[in-house]
């Protein structure tokens, strides 16, 4: 909002670790609703236009970004960057860095490496009973008990065939969807041909 963002997202202190409770959700809501009310910030498109501070870094971001694609390019594109570990050991090598700069206290993170707290809060996570689980579990057999069984088969297997392909698999997955597949067996399909990525 401050830099000219579109959109802001807060996510909730919680989500790293669990599903978000209530109570963190609403802190994360109202976060933003501070922002966009409380502040005014909402009648300026643009609040720090030609700030100095924000443009140089806007500017800093924007070469480090081109230096980087310029890399990748030299090195044969995304995909061929990903087969190499390109990207990967670069992921690594930032993330090193960065926690090296919190160890030294080159970076301060508050709370992490200084303005701590004595004793640490615990955090209530949400916890799923297993009443609920046994139920969502019944509505989704209700669920597969009244589709076309074979409708579903057949657009799965489509999804399926175009995916060993070079097929624009967008439309495929939507006749999935519309045949009633769940989020699970549309992706278990896709993991049949991609398998999943152990970085």
């Amino acid at each position: 909002m401050l830099g000219g963002t579109q959109s802001l997202h807060t996510n909730s202190y919680d989500e790293a670790l669990a599903l978000p409770s209530e109570k963190s959700s609403t802190i994360a809501l109202r976060t933003q609703q501070i922002i966009a009310h409380e502040s005014g910030l909402k009648h300026a498109v643009d609040p720090l236009a030609g700030s100095y501070a924000v443009e140089s870094m806007t500017n800093r971001i924007e070469a480090d970004v081109l230096e980087m694609v310029e890399k990748i390019d030299a090195r044969g594109g995304a995909v061929a960057c990903l087969e190499s570990g390109f990207i990967q050991k670069q992921i690594e090598e930032s993330a090193y860095q960065q926690q090296k700069d919190v160890e030294s206290r080159e970076k301060i993170v508050v709370g992490v490496n200084d303005f701590k707290m004595e004793d640490t809060p615990r955090i209530n996570l949400l916890r799923v009973s297993p009443d609920l689980e046994a139920k969502r579990k019944e509505t989704l057999r209700a669920f597969r008990s009244k589709r076309d069984s074979s409708r579903v088969k057949g657009a799965l297997d489509a999804l399926h065939d175009a995916a060993r392909g070079e097929k624009n698999l967008m439309p495929l997955v939507i006749d999935a969807v519309e045949a009633r597949a769940t989020l699970g067996e549309i992706c278990d399909t896709l993991k049949k041909v991609f398998g999943t990525h152990d970085g």
